[in-house]
């Protein structure tokens, strides 16, 4: 059996690390590309954390894994809960090794909390709702905490910028790398595996925050000689780390470098997408209905950020139901018939369905037809490019999961608006460059986009590759038979597995977060910068 590496770049762009390969500024990526194949990788719709990782790791769509976001409604209420480990539907490829015999490391892939029992080690992702430094829930075994305890989570705030926040946020994200780096050296080369798979999460925080010193062109540019090479300084810092984890794998070692969305920049406008329902008489706004996103503004205002942590642990309950307030509050739903969460990484709409839906309004027989229409009446305003119903996009038995109705925002120049939360107002804005770094009402200044890379350091077969096939290439290197996925092998020779596609049964009980780990887990999103 030969062995896999799997090094994850979260974010990192294709267009960015083809530029820069270029340059030779990305040696140890170059020499990838050189020895095998360096590709766009296309990503989930939308191009999300949760979904995109988990198609990566089970090789089916979000439709039959059941995760599409950090979060999902809770059936039959106006309320929603975080999503973990236990809410994907079919095995990820290391629950599959394990039960082959291989031995199988995991580190830092998001919703992977909690750790499952492999046959080998699992350290969760930055998902993990740990919240003191002795706390060794997100380790398996627990007996490896020490040897990983540096592997903790940036709780630096993402989404209030202030003055000194990107110098502080450039050495820690570069300090980041390389405590994560020696963690991995030190794993690899003590730690017996078959399969060993890793995420950085650095690429796609510092895109995210420093993309309008990059990118002249984009609308919110601010011109900074401090921070105009600062993606390309996590980029070759990550290259550096890749090239050390690729030597100690050794030379027999199929090595798959791949990113889960790539970037680029946001736009100077923001759409308001409950607004432009109201407009199109869909959706009615009830009175009063800003106060508890203003009264939760307002607490945490006047709370110092080393303090809101604490603060959420402590009134846990309130804290673990203030983001579903503040997604369905403010809406009179007697009178409306379609909304939004208004998630700015997730445009997306959903029915106010009458018998699934608490006070829906929209019968079901009418569902088809009503979606159909609303999709039409949001593309005639030319702030969306693209509104498809969610069976376009997914196919299984957890499809209804999704959203309705799924939005890909407008960007004729290249550089899309930013999805912000409102009640009342207009439907369209544009930013005070004040504004530009992004944060609270604002977006941040780089986002997301489809495709991510792959870099192999064997030639493929693929000529477009996608998330879908990294799991059945990963059992197909392995010599593993795999369960049955949508995705094919990169390397030419199938894997091993049933006919068709798995459907995933449910039969694993997904197991919801306690008040507590809930509350520590919306605290960590809304810092970097996900919640509002």
């Amino acid at each position: 059996m030969s062995r896999v590496l799997v090094i994850g770049l979260d974010g990192a762009d294709p267009e960015l690390a083809r530029r820069w390969m270029g340059e030779g500024a990305l040696p140890h990526l170059g020499a990838l590309a050189d020895r095998g194949a360096f590709l766009p990788l296309r990503s989930t719709m939308p191009p999300a954390t949760f979904p995109a990782w988990t198609t990566c790791v089970t090789g089916v769509n979000p439709g039959r894994h059941g995760i599409f976001d950090f979060t999902e409604p809770v059936s039959g209420q106006h309320a929603l809960r975080f999503v973990n480990s236990t809410y994907r539907r079919v095995p990820a490829l290391w629950n599959t090794l394990s039960e082959a015999g291989a031995r199988v490391a995991v580190v830092g892939v998001p919703a992977t909390y909690p750790p499952e029992a492999v046959n080998g080690l699992m350290v969760s992702g930055f998902d993990s709702p740990v919240a003191t430094a002795i706390d060794r829930s997100f380790v398996h075994p627990h007996e490896l905490y020490p040897e990983v305890a540096g592997w903790r989570f940036a709780d630096f705030q993402e989404s209030r910028i202030g003055p000194g926040w990107h110098g502080t946020a450039r050495a820690r994200l570069l300090a980041k790398i390389a405590e994560k780096e020696a963690i991995l050296l030190r794993l690899l080369r003590r730690e017996p595996w078959d399969f060993f798979m890793a995420v950085f999460g650095e690429s796609d925080t510092v895109s995210h925050h420093f993309w309008m010193f990059h990118d002249p062109a984009s609308p919110r540019f601010r011109e900074d000689s401090r921070f105009a090479d600062t993606i390309k300084e996590v980029y070759m810092r990550l290259d550096e780390a890749v090239g050390k984890l690729v030597d100690a794998a050794g030379p027999d070692t199929l090595v798959l470098v791949v990113s889960d969305h790539g970037f680029t920049g946001a736009g100077d406008g923001v759409v308001h997408l409950n607004n432009r329902l109201a407009e199109l008489g869909l959706l009615r706004f009830a009175s009063g209905g800003k106060r508890g996103s203003l009264l939760k503004r307002a607490a945490l205002a006047v709370v110092p950020e080393r303090r809101r942590g604490a603060l959420f642990r402590r009134f846990r309950t309130l804290a673990a139901g203030a983001e579903g307030r503040s997604r369905f509050g403010g809406i009179d739903w007697a009178k409306t018939r379609a909304w939004s969460e208004e998630l700015g990484y997730f445009p997306s709409v959903r029915v106010n369905l009458a018998g699934r839906d608490p006070q829906g309004t929209l019968a079901p027989e009418a569902y088809d037809a009503f979606v159909a229409e609303c999709c039409a009446q949001l593309e005639a305003w030319p702030h969306v490019e693209k509104a498809m119903p969610r069976t376009a996009l997914y196919n299984g038995p957890h499809t209804d999961r999704a959203p309705d109705i799924i939005l890909s925002l407008a960007a004729p120049d290249g550089y899309p608006p930013s999805c912000v939360r409102a009640r009342g107002g207009p439907s369209f804005r544009r930013l005070d460059p004040a504004g530009y770094a992004g944060g609270k009402e604002r977006g941040m200044n780089g986002v997301h986009r489809d495709p991510g890379l792959l870099l192999c350091s064997r030639p493929v077969a693929a000529a477009a590759p996608s998330l879908l096939d990294i799991a059945p290439t990963v059992f197909a290197a392995l010599g593993v038979p795999g369960p049955p996925m949508e995705g094919v092998s990169l390397l030419g020779a199938p894997p091993a597995m049933e006919q068709g596609p798995e459907d995933g049964d449910g039969s694993r009980e997904p197991e919801p977060y306690g008040a507590a780990e809930a509350a520590v887990l919306e605290a960590r999103l809304r810092a970097l910068g996900y919640l509002e």
